[in-house]
């Protein structure tokens, strides 16, 4: 099997690792963070698969502590999440 490189800053990195264990990405519009989930919800419009073989479903709040309570239910639900701040998978 041959290895793909690609090139990406920080934000970019931290998203395309996270969104192939996520099942469920409550994200929160907030400036800093904005590039992680903004590539999140891209690939899931698309179709891309996480490594479970889903689409990544993307829900948007309204504040972080939307965020915060989306995340707990669906991992209260069994879904699996990584946690970063607001706006990515809360």
């Amino acid at each position: 099997m041959s290895r793909k490189f690609k090139t990406m800053d920080g934000n970019q990195a931290a998203a395309h690792v996270s969104y192939g264990f996520t099942e469920v990405a409550a994200i929160y519009p907030i400036t800093p963070s904005s590039p992680m989930p903004e590539h999140i919800d891209e690939w899931a419009a698309s179709g891309r698969k996480n490594i479970f073989g889903n689409t990544v479903q993307v829900v948007e709040m309204q504040s972080e502590a939307g965020a915060a309570a989306a995340t707990h239910g669906s991992l209260q639900a069994g879904a699996q999440q990584l946690s970063h701040l607001p706006k990515v998978c809360y």
